[in-house]
């Protein structure tokens, strides 16, 4: 009898719910592409939380209960459409979306560029099975950013190395990040990093920027902090071709009345200057002088063009192309000291630094459709980035310039960093089920750092002038140096479709891959120092060519010597190689346990070999290091979808960090005020990583998430002073643990609607992280595993360095569109709290760079169809830059400087 009622209760439910829930089914079309399927439009029931993202061929379904609804489909850049729809008649829908008239130019929206603007990338967000956090063309325009290095700081839980291309994510440095274009690696444009400095990407390339925070079985397993992925831009038009023009000032550098630049070097930033092959030609050389600049305005140029041709019936090829010119004068002023654990200063001076950047870019890329089911793409980017400074150090140098009014020290550094990388990339839809993937990549740069220069000089108050100082051979010196890196990457994987279902969709899929990466550095230096023979060589500071030219070095007053002195071999340079390879294979499945939970599971084997080899000043024998590792690397993320407007999503993973090359070769590296040098002990940490994320999408450009995430890391690397009487700096494994706790909250939202349509609007958007970091650091671990290397730790334990306990970014944006004309005016504003910088050593306090603000303004307006215009001004606010010593009695200010405010204008004209 029990059985009976209970199935009758069961076939009444079954019944009931059939009777009261209903599936809505439909295509969207886009009317102003000859109604192809229009993909991730978002369809919604009004005033409910009902909805659904169409998928890549237009095609959704939305489950609701009976009754009577008013059905809107939008997609940013076309007119929002209602209809009415009643359950009790069910039928499918066909929508066809017309675009608006009235657009913002193409570096905001372009119709056809979907994947560019901020509903597609949220689209996409919403509907991955992976925690995904993207930028793309539109929000950057829309941020006046002009480099990928800003663009990823308007993310959550990102800041940027002020006066670098590199970047913090969840507090975790360069060594925990990597940088990847259209999914294939990039190489390092700096032996000091394992990246290449963002800032040397015009945000004319990219379509969008993909920040992968948690990991990816496809992905390399050297990751800590994120994978940052530049997807570069395509044609989707049938043809256009555009011009910009613009022009830029820094306040602080208008404000000089000279501005001084070392002379002899190409203003368009292509300046080659060869080492000399002897000790005793000094007419080779650049100049020590100075010259003064004309007013530092700084200007850009650039040209963007696209067509597309259709080949046979069924083949069409799109050609995208830019190149880009600009450049950039900044000057900053202030305070520069180096302070004992008593608060003595063994240096007391004032900085002044000119600068002059160039950045020139130019890229192409085709993508041609041979069929349905195969594709094919090129794509082919040159960067050349430039960088002149002039560094003025003056004051008080002990042992060097102890009188009142102190001494000099100059540096003029040139620094031109070639990038070339080519790629193929290819997609071949095998069967309704498989598709094949592929690509390979050949990248090369040349980093080159020729005849930086500097000398050093000190008020003699018997002679009432400046004289040469000499008390170290590199007190006056001139550097060369010059990295050439190549790698060649391959990428395959084959997609597989399993498990259908009853309508010919599939619940599941696995993809099983090979990623492989070659890589070869070759790094060399030579440093001539001058050997002075008389004491009190009469200097003026921007005058010293009197003093160094070749009629003096003939007459015997000095002599060029290198590490290895003055003789037969004095100019081999010191040198190290590396040679790293990376086998990986992985595989990961992604299934549908149920209508709303998806679980993706992935696993990846690295065998990594890295081997290096050095002879250098402090180790004059070749000597090498090979450095082995087998990695096996977790992952696994769930989906669980509350409702088609909101996710909960939980990522897993472990994954490991190496060492670099430079980290790893004894070679020394010496700045004005400090030295580095490589360990060959050092070996990789691992890693643990776990987030937590709930999102929700009131509408298709809104979006609120929440994410807590954590990390643990065995045997961090830190950068470290090392006890000795100059306080020199390497690298170490400085304990057994380190982790990372946090929350990032994000908030789009629309404030205000001016109109009925999407027009004429102000927005608002706002993330935010906060961090905890902490580690062990243990002198005797270092001491045990560093032969010969000591280290005397102020504390026990201590933050990472890099990172701010928060981080935010807050904007406001107004938009109003007319005819064929709109305006758009965005208020952005970021902040990060204090950082360390370096930990304390030998009883000094750790290094902290103080919390600051910027706040920028940007507006843009289109006249008509083809002529438009761009103003913006940044740092407005202009806080001062302020890092602290926090020695054991009180924080003293190290140094202080101001970056000034930026002002620009551009022109764009579209024919």
């Amino acid at each position: 009898m029990k059985l009976n009622f209970l199935a009758a209760a069961f076939l009444f439910g079954v019944a009931t719910y059939a009777q009261e829930h209903q599936t809505i089914k439909g295509y969207v079309y886009d009317s102003a592409n000859n109604n192809e399927p229009l993909p991730y439009a978002t369809v919604m029931l009004q005033n409910t939380d009902l909805g659904a993202e169409a998928d890549e061929n237009g095609y959704f379904e939305i489950e609701c209960n009976q009754g009577s609804y008013l059905i809107e489909a939008s997609y940013t850049g076309y007119q929002t459409f209602v209809m009415p729809y009643n359950t009790t008649n069910p039928q499918d829908i066909s929508i066809n979306l017309v675009s608006e008239n009235a657009n913002l130019d193409e570096l905001i929206i372009t119709v056809n560029n979907k994947k560019s603007t901020e509903t597609a990338l949220l689209n996409e967000q919403r509907k991955s099975l992976e925690i995904k956090q993207q930028i793309g063309a539109q929000e950057l325009s829309r941020k006046g950013v002009s480099d990928v290095a800003a663009a990823v700081t308007k993310t959550t839980g990102v800041n940027k190395q002020e006066s670098t291309g590199g970047i913090f994510v969840r507090g975790l440095g360069d060594r925990y990040n990597s940088t990847t274009m259209n999914g294939l690696p990039l190489v390092s444009n700096n032996p000091d990093k394992k990246n290449i400095d963002l800032d040397l990407f015009s945000t004319n390339i990219v379509e969008y920027i993909s920040i992968d925070k948690t990991y990816l079985a496809r992905n390399s397993g050297d990751f800590g902090g994120a994978t940052v992925d530049i997807v570069s831009k395509k044609n989707t038009e049938t043809g256009f071709f555009s011009v910009n023009l613009g022009a830029n000032a820094n306040t602080n550098a208008l404000g000089q009345k000279d501005f001084y630049l070392q002379e002899g070097r190409n203003s368009l930033g292509f300046s080659k200057n060869n080492q000399p092959n002897t000790l005793n030609n000094h007419t080779s050389f650049t100049p020590f002088d100075t010259g003064k600049r004309n007013v530092p305005f700084g200007s850009s140029i650039g040209f963007n063009g696209g067509k597309s041709f259709f080949i046979g019936s069924e083949g069409k090829l799109d050609i995208f192309a830019t190149a880009n010119f600009g450049n950039e004068f900044k000057y900053k002023e202030g305070l520069n000291k180096t302070i004992n654990a008593q608060g003595f200063a063994s240096k007391n001076l004032t900085q002044k630094t000119y600068s002059y950047n160039t950045n020139t870019t130019g890229m192409l890329n085709a993508n041609y459709e041979i069929n349905a089911n195969n594709t094919l793409a090129y794509n082919f980017l040159f960067v050349n980035g430039s960088s002149l400074n002039n560094d003025i150090y003056s004051g008080y140098m002990v042992d060097k310039a102890e009188s009142a009014v102190g001494g000099i020290i100059q540096r003029n550094t040139y620094t031109q960093d070639q990038l070339m990388v080519h790629q193929l990339l290819g997609k071949h839809v095998l069967n309704d089920q498989t598709t094949f993937n592929w690509g390979a990549s050949l990248n090369n740069i040349d980093s080159n750092m020729p005849d930086r220069t500097q000398n050093t000089m000190r008020w003699d108050s018997d002679a009432n002038d400046y004289v040469i100082v000499r008390q170290a051979r590199s007190d006056n010196h001139r550097y060369f140096h010059s990295l050439n890196e190549k790698e060649i990457a391959v990428n395959a994987s084959v997609d597989h479709k399993f498990a259908k279902t009853e309508d010919g969709s599939y619940k599941g899929n696995l993809t099983i891959g090979y990623n492989g990466r070659f890589k070869k550095r070759d790094f060399n230096a030579v440093q001539f120092n001058y050997e002075i023979s008389s004491s009190n060589l009469i200097a003026q500071p921007n005058q010293v060519d009197q003093i160094f030219n070749q009629e003096n070095m003939d007459a015997g007053l000095f002599k060029l010597v290198t590490f290895r002195g003055d003789g037969a071999n004095a100019l081999e340079p010191q040198y190290y190689n590396g040679d790293a390879k990376t086998h990986a294979g992985f595989a990961t499945a992604a299934y549908q346990l149920s209508p709303k939970l998806s679980a993706v599971v992935g696993i990846r084997y690295e065998k990594i070999s890295q081997d290096v080899a050095w002879k250098t000043q402090l180790d004059n024998t070749e000597n090498n290091n090979l450095f082995e590792k087998n990695a096996f690397l977790p992952n696994l993320n769930l989906k669980y979808e509350v409702n088609g407007v909101q996710n909960l999503r939980l990522a897993a993973s472990k994954t490991y960090t190496l060492p670099q090359f430079k980290e790893r070769a004894r070679f020394l590296y010496e700045n004005v005020d400090e030295t580095v040098f490589g360990n060959q002990y050092l070996y990789a940490s691992d890693n643990y990583n776990v987030d937590l994320k709930w999102e929700y999408f009131p509408q298709n450009d809104e979006v609120i998430s929440a994410t807590v995430f954590g990390k643990y890391i065995q045997n961090p690397i830190n950068t470290t002073n090392i006890a000795s009487s100059s306080n020199d700096i390497t690298y170490l494994n400085t304990g057994d643990w380190g982790h990372v706790t946090g929350i990032e909250v994000e908030l789009r939202k629309n404030l205000v609607y001016f109109n009925d349509d999407n027009d004429n609007k102000l927005s608002f958007g706002i993330n935010a992280a906060y961090m905890k970091t902490n580690q062990e650091l243990d002198a005797e671990k270092v001491a045990r595993e560093n032969p010969g290397l000591n280290v005397n730790f102020t504390h026990t334990e201590a933050k990472f360095t890099g990172a701010s306990e928060f981080l935010g970014n807050a904007d406001v944006t107004y938009f109003k569109a007319w005819n064929d004309k709109n305006i758009m005016a965005t208020l952005t504003y970021n902040y990060n709290s204090d950082r360390i910088y370096a930990l304390g050593n030998e009883q000094k306090g750790n290094l902290v760079d103080k919390g600051f603000g910027m706040l920028d303004f940007i507006f843009k307006t289109k006249f008509n169809e083809n002529f438009g215009m761009g103003l913006s001004a940044k740092n407005l606010l202009n806080p001062s830059i302020d890092r602290v010593q926090q020695n054991l009695d009180q924080d003293h200010l190290v140094r202080s400087y101001k970056l000034g405010s930026v002002f620009s204008i551009s022109l764009n004209y579209n024919f």
